[in-house]
């Protein structure tokens, strides 16, 4: 099983200096990840969603990572890549451009957002985003594999161009969708594609997810030139010593995390200024019945919060259901920086290693 790091540079109560303090500690907390051996460092692309997200340039900020460390993978996750976003010749440049830097290090993801806010922000066709999606997924592989590529299609017109540079990765770098249902981990199987999905639902229905999944790989069509056979899940994550303390901050940030999500994701309004989140402790019935979930296997396997043998267990579970990655979020909202340091140097030191020596 592998273990990475997701990032989407949340910020609670943002200033202008805290806001280049997030930046800035990530890389940090990316290079211990790779001291460390996590597999890769995973970075998303959203625009305006204040509060919940401001990476919106992660081709920068993994240029960075990749120039700071040797080992670990580069993951876009994801990249936006319908036409108002991101046109499909430019991402193609940029991955490829990076995986030249990073010496073959890039994992590429796409998505293309779910949210009202950056959909009428890039003016999107939103009906159509789903099908722009797919094209735009034809046409990379194509651009990274052709010396001359050319396209005729629905939403693209392309003549005779040579899109340099190409990756160091042959015939592409491993390519993943952002899966935010059952249908759509399906339909990326279906493609060749790895799914990369948020933590939700049991662990029996996660079995049944990825089980699902593995049938759609098995008879898939691969848009590239290789299939990436891969279930990732972005469990919230906090590792301590002291599994109270590490409770205590954890679900807080998970609770910052998955209410500023809402803000966003949760209806079609597009929110301005503060979100008004909760960012002080939980109370403490609430986090009595946080922890107290982590032990009832018919309780959410969303988290991996805890002292290192809570969290070995709930590694186990994510293992057993078929899962190949978990790529934890550490950095959440109202998390300091100097606890995710010490959540990634105890993962790293007390539960990675357990999972390496028993694969």
């Amino acid at each position: 099983m592998k273990f990475s790091l997701f990032f989407e540079m949340q910020l609670s109560s943002p200033t202008d200096g805290r806001e280049q303090d997030i930046f800035h500690d990530s890389v940090k907390q990316a290079v211990l990840a790779d001291q460390l051996g996590y597999h890769a460092i995973w970075a998303v692309e959203h625009h305006g969603l204040r509060e919940y997200a401001h990476s919106s340039a992660p081709e920068v900020f993994l240029s960075f990572v990749a120039a700071r460390t040797s080992n670990v993978r580069i993951g876009h996750g994801v990249s936006l890549t319908t036409h108002r976003y991101n046109h499909p010749i430019r991402v193609a440049e940029r991955v490829a451009t990076l995986d030249i830097l990073s010496n073959g290090r890039v994992n590429w993801g796409s998505g293309k957002s779910g949210t009202r806010t950056e959909q009428q922000a890039f003016e999107c066709d939103i009906p159509a985003l789903s099908d722009e999606w797919l094209e735009a997924q034809r046409m990379i592989p194509r651009m990274w594999q052709d010396d001359v590529f050319e396209w005729r299609g629905k939403f693209f017109d392309i003549p005779p161009t040579q899109i340099v540079p190409k990756p160091v990765q042959k015939p592409q770098p491993p390519m993943f969708a952002a899966c935010s249902t059952p249908s759509s981990a399906r339909e990326a199987g279906a493609l060749g594609l790895g799914a990369l999905n948020f933590s939700a639902g049991t662990q029996q229905k996660l079995t049944q997810r990825v089980r699902q999944y593995r049938d759609a790989v098995a008879g898939a069509d691969p848009i590239g030139g290789s299939v990436t056979d891969h279930y990732a899940c972005t469990p919230m994550s906090l590792v301590l010593e002291d599994d109270r303390e590490a409770c205590e901050y954890g679900f807080r940030g998970a609770r910052f995390f998955s209410q500023s999500q809402m803000k966003y994701y949760g209806s079609e309004d597009r929110p301005l200024g503060d979100l008004g989140l909760d960012t002080g402790p939980l109370p403490e019935e609430e986090l009595e019945r946080a922890m107290a979930a982590r032990h009832d296997p018919g309780a959410p396997l969303t988290d991996v919060i805890g002292s290192p043998e809570v969290c070995r267990r709930r590694v186990e579970q994510f293992q057993q259901a078929g899962v190949d990655e978990l790529i934890l979020v550490m950095q959440m909202g109202t998390v300091p920086h100097d606890i995710v340091m010490e959540s990634i140097r105890t993962f790293g030191e007390q539960v990675l290693p357990y999972f390496a020596d028993h694969s």
